[in-house]
């Protein structure tokens, strides 16, 4: 009998950590999971002393994978479409009947990213080895993220594996999908926006003082509108002080993005989106697609139910709904069905509760999960739809607002010049 030391995740996502007691690393792995808790280091003790050391199959358990994983400063270089494309491409040969290792050689020869090359060839290795594919993406945490470890590894428990990495191609091809839309739902005014800053600078800047000169000379020393004054000690701000504008921009925006990745910054932001009336529709909408199409995903490659709403958890975005999956979690692992604790929770449509409990009866929970999921990515492009459509008169007023606003500022006093020639 060996000991191990262990590091897992109890059912409510809580970390536990102690020793125990087993012939190999399986039966200790084994022995967790039993306990219902997901193992996430896991190393043999050896010496007097009880000094660890990583254990010889290589994974994401082990302290020595994440010390590779640290040696791999290329992957940051690595797109998450060219992984997708990588799983796809793998998936195929697969299927086609080309073993595993030659598949693996095969991608490596002709992927053109060099970064993702590497890491092709250090699987080609784990393979060759006589350690498991799922070993091998284990120490790649940074290129392959956390549902993909247990869907791999569940398909080559099951004897699946080209299956299990078909069905991932296909979650990853829509996530990347619906994360399109989303982004493109937001990159038009935000364009829009930025267009607009760039030109009301430029004309504070470029425009208005020379506009300013002629005002100064025609006018006499009068007193221009108040419209005018306004942009006018605008400009000189911008033009005076601007070393000291974007030395308290920038550190205001560091402060700021700093905040929003912070746990309470996450939740702050989600409240504010949430009570606005059509975006809050859309992040719930695209929150139950993607929480549905993972937690599908999972079960269809043989991932435990209680493993596949922890991984859901940690991918599924605003805090509400892991909190929401945190819940269901224990009520589950208590002896609950799905649905009866989804019902529970107010962020799931009754539509959602209704079909993942027709799945329940009947058998068929990955595949209900997978229409709720086609269901919901459809009402997000709609909603997509919608929202810009709406956002396009609003931004075009806004354009209207600034930069007429400036125009108008420049041609008062114009006017009381003409008004005055005339007279």
């Amino acid at each position: 009998m060996s000991r191990y030391r262990y590091r897992a995740l109890d059912g409510t996502g809580g970390e536990r950590r102690g020793r125990l007691r087993a012939r190999d690393r399986a039966e200790a792995e084994a022995v967790l999971r039993s306990r219902g808790w997901i193992p996430r280091e896991l190393s043999a003790v050896e010496g007097r002393r009880g000094r660890s050391r990583a254990a010889r199959v290589p994974g994401r358990e082990g302290g020595e994978a994440r010390r590779r994983a640290r040696r791999w400063p290329g992957s940051a270089r690595i797109r998450p479409r060219e992984v997708t494309l990588f799983t796809r491409q793998l998936a195929t040969l697969l299927r086609s009947g080309v073993p595993l290792l030659r598949s693996l050689e095969v991608l490596q020869a002709q992927e053109g990213n060099r970064a993702l090359a590497r890491v092709i060839g250090h699987l080609a290795d784990t393979v060759r080895a006589g350690h498991p594919l799922s070993a091998g993406l284990a120490e790649h945490p940074r290129v392959f993220d956390s549902p993909f470890v247990p869907m791999v590894r569940a398909g080559e428990a099951g004897g699946v594996l080209e299956g299990g990495l078909a069905r991932l191609a296909t979650y990853r091809e829509n996530s990347e999908r619906l994360r399109g839309r989303l982004r493109s739902a937001t990159a038009y005014p935000a364009v829009v926006v930025a267009v607009a800053l760039v030109v009301v600078v430029l004309l504070l800047v470029q425009v208005v003082p020379q506009f300013e000169r002629i005002f100064a000379d025609l006018l006499g020393g009068a007193e221009l509108p108040a419209l005018t004054r306004g942009v006018v000690g605008i400009g000189r701000l911008l033009r005076d002080h601007f070393p000291l504008l974007v030395g308290a921009v920038l550190p205001g925006t560091v402060l700021a993005g700093w905040f929003l990745r912070s746990g309470p910054g996450r939740r702050w932001a989600e409240g504010l989106l949430l009570r606005l009336p059509r975006i809050r529709g859309l992040v719930t909408k695209a929150t139950v697609a993607r929480c549905a199409r993972s937690l599908g995903t999972l079960l269809a490659n043989g991932v435990p139910i209680l493993e596949a709403l922890t991984i859901t958890r940690g991918v599924v975005g605003p805090h509400r709904f892991a909190e929401a999956l945190r819940r269901i979690h224990d009520r589950v692992r208590d002896g609950e069905t799905l649905a009866g604790p989804m019902a529970g929770e107010r962020l799931f449509p009754p539509m959602v509760t209704s079909m993942v409990e027709v799945g329940e009866e009947t058998g068929q929970l990955e595949e209900m999960l997978g229409r709720v999921a086609d269901a919901y990515e459809e009402e997000v492009d709609r909603e997509v739809n919608t929202v810009t459509s709406l956002l396009e008169p609003v931004l075009i007023v806004f354009l209207a607002v600034v930069v007429g606003g400036v125009v108008l500022a420049l041609f008062l006093p114009i006017v009381r010049i003409i008004e005055t020639l005339g007279g």
